[in-house]
């Protein structure tokens, strides 16, 4: 972490002595780079607060499906028994959205749209939330955020070094969302998302085989709507990709635990 912290401060500096010629503001340079340092080192209790503050809001202004909803029964069914993943404790909620589309954040918050309960089975969409689950245990999802805090305006929100975490505002939060939404994983974290999720449903007595299924309807999907695709059915797509691939190392994985003939 400290060479880390090294480069960066390296490269800021050397930054700030190339423009320093210019009429940049002193001043509003070393401030970015003391944001830069800082959004390098958040702690997991700053992490915690500003993701805290999103979910507030995003649900405030999303529609959460109330429990005796049968979209929050259907989904508390489903999620029964899945209390935390690598000590981060889980909460689940149903966005009454009728986009196909699920998100996880690294706090444990999964909200699940509506829409995407509409088309799938209870088998596909265990498949959908166990490979979610695998970001957040695999601290993906942490890491997608602090890349974002890096590289847009929410490093702005960075005032201390504390513990406590510096008040974010709605355009900054709504930045935040959006690093959660689109957050782009490599090859690698995706296959490893997925072999997590897979094993943390067979511990919890959850079919595992609902990682491959899952990933059957949404190749099913891709294939029915050709050009048409939402735009939110184009971001499932585009943060699951190399789909065939997956579908059959779950399958084989399944097969070999003895889940289907």
């Amino acid at each position: 972490m400290k060479q880390n912290i090294g480069f960066i401060l390296l490269s800021a500096l050397c930054m700030y002595s190339c423009t320093s010629l210019s009429h940049i503001d002193q001043a509003r340079v070393m401030s970015g780079l003391t944001k830069v340092v800082q959004a390098s080192t958040i702690t997991d209790a700053q992490m915690a607060a500003y993701v805290g503050d999103y979910i507030k809001q995003s649900d405030a202004a999303n529609y959460v499906c109330p429990e005796n909803s049968q979209y929050t029964k259907r989904l508390r069914k489903l999620t029964s028994g899945l209390i935390d993943a690598n000590g981060i404790p889980l909460n689940f909620q149903v966005y009454n959205i009728r986009d196909v589309n699920a998100f996880a954040c690294p706090d444990g918050s999964i909200r699940v749209y509506a829409g995407l309960m509409d088309i799938m089975s209870d088998d596909e969409v265990l498949g959908v939330i166990g490979h979610e689950i695998g970001h957040i245990a695999n601290r993906d999802s942490k890491n997608a955020f602090k890349n974002s805090l890096m590289t847009s305006a929410l490093k702005d929100g960075i005032a201390s070094t504390s513990a406590t975490a510096a008040a974010l505002t709605d355009s900054q939060l709504g930045a935040l969302g959006e690093a959660f939404l689109s957050a782009n994983y490599s090859q690698a974290q995706e296959y490893a998302a997925d072999e997590y999720g897979y094993e943390f449903l067979k511990k919890h007595n959850k079919n595992p085989y609902a990682m491959a299924l899952s990933f059957k309807k949404l190749k099913q999907l891709e294939e029915n709507v050709g050009v048409k695709k939402t735009d939110a059915i184009n971001q499932l797509f585009s943060t699951h990709p190399q789909l065939e691939k997956r579908i059959k190392r779950m399958t084989d994985k399944a097969k070999k635990d003895g889940y289907i003939n």
